[in-house]
């Protein structure tokens, strides 16, 4: 109820009207199947462009504590997350990684072809550039038998830099979906680190080509903890250039 009525009546005709996105490659997106929408992270506002462009509704995990927290903050807070279509992780299991995999697995197998959003990076870029995914992405395909639909944000780092609180109307954001990734000849192999990492990497080459990003082979969350970033909401970045990490290329496809 929140996400349709933030996306046609609160979010989305604002979102349409100001900044105009766009999006190509819609006709990738599978009717009959759940589907993975796996991106790039460049912006806070990513997570308000995609979905509204996307034809049904797009589930994003996050933590608990968003949906639990008491008082007039807690109910704005559970209002907010809703709205934006995001579910909170099930902690009942002691393991953080096996929660948020359990939550995204319950997602795709509840009604008819569902749409989960992940970020493969874990969280955003620290310089614009992409990074090395996480393997939660390949877990949840091999888990749910969905395909994963490589979807890059463009744009969305030029009008809302760190620290911008609001975006700025130009230059137009935009989504550019590819072709969907089924992963089914690897039925029956999920928890294989190097088959997950295999997939992890073809997913990351399909983004690299959909965004035109340069690639990085670290982790974007290590980066920003060398670097003494600070990665919360409008905070300003700070600390070193990383330009001189490793810029080992994805492989095309998993084997």
């Amino acid at each position: 109820m929140g996400f349709w009525l933030a996306k046609f009546i609160l979010l989305g005709p604002l979102l349409r009207l100001l900044w105009r996105p766009w999006v190509e490659g819609k006709e990738n997106i599978p009717d009959d199947r759940p589907a993975i929408l796996a991106s790039n992270h460049l912006s806070f506002c990513d997570s308000f462009f995609m979905p509204v462009l996307m034809p049904r509704k797009v589930t994003f995990l996050a933590k608990a504590e968003y949906f639990t927290t008491p008082g007039i903050k807690g109910f704005f807070s559970r209002m907010f997350f809703s709205g934006v279509g995001q579910v909170p992780i099930d902690r009942s299991d002691k393991d953080a990684a096996r929660a948020a995999l359990n939550t995204a697995v319950r997602v795709l197998h509840a009604g008819e072809a569902p749409l989960l959003g992940i970020y493969p990076e874990g969280t955003r870029s620290p310089d614009g550039r992409l990074y090395r995914g996480k393997t939660g992405v390949a877990r949840m395909a091999l888990e749910s038998g969905a395909v994963v639909i490589p979807c890059a944000m463009v744009n969305t780092r030029v009008i809302q830099p760190p620290g911008r609180l609001f975006p700025k109307l130009r230059p137009r954001p935009g989504v550019r979906l590819g072709k969907p990734l089924d992963f089914s000849r690897y039925e029956g192999m999920s928890g294989d680190r190097f088959v997950e990492r295999s997939m992890t990497d073809e997913i990351m080459y399909e983004l690299m080509q959909l965004s035109g990003q340069e690639y990085v082979d670290q982790y974007a969350a290590k980066v920003k903890a060398d670097a003494g970033k600070d990665t919360g909401f409008g905070s300003r970045e700070r600390g070193a250039d990383v330009r001189e990490l490793g810029d080992r290329v994805p492989g095309t496809r998993a084997s």
